[in-house]
């Protein structure tokens, strides 16, 4: 995965358009959605969890590229955050709001293919 196309240069230093970022993190996460899940109000901490597999330096001071599997059906992501973004207090749900700050941006490609059934 070449991570640093992902992100626009400017004189060889890279940037980051945090609206880009924001859009790209809400968009994943509308279409990772099953329909009708963003309407119903389940625990967050009674959702399934993916699982973590590596964790990289990130092309920025203080920020990290994560490798995720989704124990389901092998899909990988990877995401791009911050080592630290500010949020609200939980929710009675579990859940947080991080106002308008960038919060990273998440890449997901299917994993690699079940093994072949044995002939008999």
């Amino acid at each position: 995965m070449k991570l640093h196309n992902a992100f626009p240069t400017r004189h060889g230093r890279m940037t980051v358009k945090p609206a880009r970022l924001v859009a790209l993190a809400t968009t994943s996460v509308v279409v990772l959605l099953p329909h009708g899940a963003a309407a119903q109000q389940t625990e967050w901490s009674k959702l399934p969890r993916m699982q973590l597999e590596r964790q990289f330096a990130g092309p920025l001071q203080d920020t990290v590229v994560q490798r995720w599997r989704d124990p389901a059906d092998g899909t990988i992501c990877y995401l791009y955050l911050p080592i630290s973004a500010p949020h609200s207090p939980p929710t009675p749900s579990g859940y947080v709001q991080y106002g308008s700050a960038t919060i990273g941006s998440i890449s997901c490609m299917p994993g690699p293919p079940a093994p072949a059934a044995q002939k008999r």
